[in-house]
C-alpha cells in the first residue's frame, strides 16, 4: 500500500517541503505535527523510490540544483538534511568552500528567496559543522538576512539525549520568521535553548542499561545470524577477557603489540620501532606488553587453541568499554569493524553510519549471535513501524545511517512552532 507513513496525527495544518529527503525523517516528523508535504527533493534513486514507497507526495524532484524555485507551491516550513560531505570528519572539511556540495546551501537560500511566505527553517547537518565558526556564521547571517531569528548557537542533540538508544549527535538550525513570533514567549532577537525548553536535555544521556534492547523484534530471520568465524572470535575474546581479567583495562588490546615468545622487554621495543612512536603509542604498546606478561601462560594458550595468528588482523584486535557494568559479552553491543571487535554497554547503540557497520547482538530466542536487523535499525530512527524499503538490505542500512530521527525532528518541529503566535497555521 503506497502511503504507509503518510498519517497525520498533529494538531497543526501547514505545508512544507523535503530537501535532500533521503528517505523521509523529515517527512515523518512534520506529518506527525499535522504537515502536508508539496515538494520533495532527493538525487540517489534507491532512496527516492523508498520515499515514493512510504509517501503520497505528489511533486517528487530528484537534483535540487534543477529546481526553479518559483515553480514550487507556496508552503510554510522548509526542511532540508543537506549534504554532510563538506563538515563531516570523513570528508575534506571544506565547508562553504567545497564548490559542489558545500554550495548546495544556498540552493535553500534561493527558495527562500523565491518564497517570502516561509514561516519556519529546520535544517539539520553533522556534528562537525559546528567545529568551524566560519560555517556557523554563513549560516547565521544568511537566515538573518531573510527575515528569521534563528538559534542563537549551533543546537547539539542526539536521540539519546531523549531516551531513543542511538548515540548520533547532529546540528540543527531552527528557524522562525520574525514576523510571526510570539514575543511574550520568543523576546530575543534569536532562539536560545531555554526557548525552546531543551537546557535540561541538552548533554543528558536518558538511556539506562539495557534500553538498547527496547528496539529489537521477536522471531528474527537466521538471515541475519554472523557468520561461525565471527561467532567463534567473539566468544574467544570473552574467553580472553575472563581469563585476564580486562575489565577495567581502558585501551585496545592487539595481538602484536603482546610481544609474543620475546623474553626481553628492550628486544621487543626495538623490533617494533618503539623509540619512534608517539608517547601516546607508547603508553598503549606498555599496556599491552604489561597484560600479556602479566598471562603469558594462559595467552599463550589461549593464542595457539584459537589459531590466533593466522587470522585476519581486525580478529587479533579487541576493545572492551563495558568497565564492570557487563558481566558477559552477551549482555554487551558488539560490533566487528578494521579497529578491531568493540564492545560497549547496552545503554544505546552507536551511530548508524551510511557505511554499512552493523551492531551485532546476542539474541536469547535464537541463542546466535546476530546483526540487528533494518526494522530494528529503523526504530533507532524512529521510523514508523509499517515503513518499507526499496533495495537490498545493506541499501536499507546506508539508507537509515544517511536519515535523520524522526522522533527528534517531531520534538524540536513542535517546540519551534510554539513559539509562533496563535493562528499562524489557520491559511496553511
Amino acid at each position: 500500500m503506497k502511503g504507509r507513513c503518510n498519517r497525520t496525527m498533529g494538531i497543526y495544518n501547514f505545508r512544507f517541503i523535503d530537501l535532500f529527503a533521503g528517505i523521509g525523517g523529515f517527512h515523518q516528523a512534520m506529518r506527525h505535527l499535522g504537515g502536508e508535504c508539496v515538494m520533495a527533493a532527493e538525487i540517489d534513486h534507491t532512496c527516492l523510490e523508498t520515499y515514493k514507497r512510504n509517501y503520497k507526495t505528489k511533486d517528487i524532484r530528484t537534483d535540487v540544483r534543477d529546481i526553479q524555485p518559483e515553480s514550487i507551491e507556496n508552503f510554510d516550513v522548509l526542511c532540508a538534511g543537506f549534504p554532510c560531505q563538506p563538515f563531516s570528519k570523513a570528508g575534506a572539511q571544506k565547508g562553504f568552500q567545497d564548490e559542489g556540495q558545500g554550495n548546495l546551501f544556498y540552493v535553500i537560500l534561493d527558495i527562500l528567496d523565491a518564497h517570502p511566505e516561509v514561516k519556519f527553517v529546520i535544517l539539520e547537518n553533522v556534528r562537525n559543522l559546528a567545529d568551524k565558526g566560519e560555517n556557523w556564521d554563513v549560516i547565521r547571517s544568511e537566515l538573518r538576512k531573510r527575515n528569521f531569528y534563528i538559534t542563537e548557537e549551533p543546537l547539539i542533540l542526539s536521540p539519546h539525549n531523549f531516551g531513543i538508544p542511538q548515540i548520533r549527535e547532529r546540528v540543527y538550525i531552527l528557524g522562525i520568521r520574525k514576523d510571526i513570533r510570539d514575543d511574550t514567549v520568543l523576546k530575543n532577537k534569536y532562539i536560545h535553548i531555554s526557548d525552546l525548553k531543551l537546557e535540561k536535555l541538552k548533554n543528558r544521556n536518558q538511556c539506562e542499561m539495557g534500553t538498547a534492547w527496547s528496539v529489537l523484534e521477536e522471531n528474527v530471520s537466521d538471515d541475519y545470524n554472523i557468520g561461525d568465524e565471527a561467532a567463534l572470535m567473539i566468544d574467544a575474546w570473552e574467553e580472553f577477557r575472563k581469563g585476564t581479567g580486562i575489565g577495567t583495562v581502558s585501551f585496545p588490546i592487539w595481538i602484536n603489540s603482546f610481544g609474543l615468545n620475546i623474553k626481553y622487554n628492550k628486544v621487543f621495543r626495538r623490533k617494533i620501532g618503539y623509540d619512534d612512536m608517539p608517547e601516546w603509542k607508547q603508553k598503549f604498546v606498555d599496556g599491552n606488553r604489561k597484560l600479556y606478561l602479566e598471562n603469558k601462560v594462559f595467552i599463550d594458550t589461549w593464542v595457539a587453541h584459537y589459531n590466533m595468528l593466522s587470522r585476519i588482523k581486525l580478529y587479533q584486535k579487541f576493545e572492551w568499554n563495558c568497565g564492570i557494568d557487563v558481566d558477559d559479552i552477551r549482555d554487551a553491543i558488539i560490533q566487528i569493524r578494521q579497529s578491531g571487535i568493540r564492545v560497549k554497554r547496552p545503554t544505546y547503540y552507536p551511530s548508524l553510519v551510511a557505511i554499512v557497520n552493523t551492531p551485532i547482538i546476542w539474541d536469547k530466542q535464537k541463542q546466535r549471535f546476530r546483526k540487528i536487523t533494518p526494522r530494528e535499525s529503523a526504530n533507532l530512527q524512529s521510523f514508523c513501524k509499517d515503513f518499507e524499503f526499496v533495495g537490498s538490505d545493506n541499501q536499507a542500512y546506508q539508507q537509515l545511517g544517511n536519515s535523520v530521527n524522526v522522533r527528534v525532528l517531531q520534538i524540536l518541529g513542535k517546540k519551534l512552532f510554539s513559539l509562533a503566535r496563535e493562528g499562524w497555521d489557520k491559511n496553511g
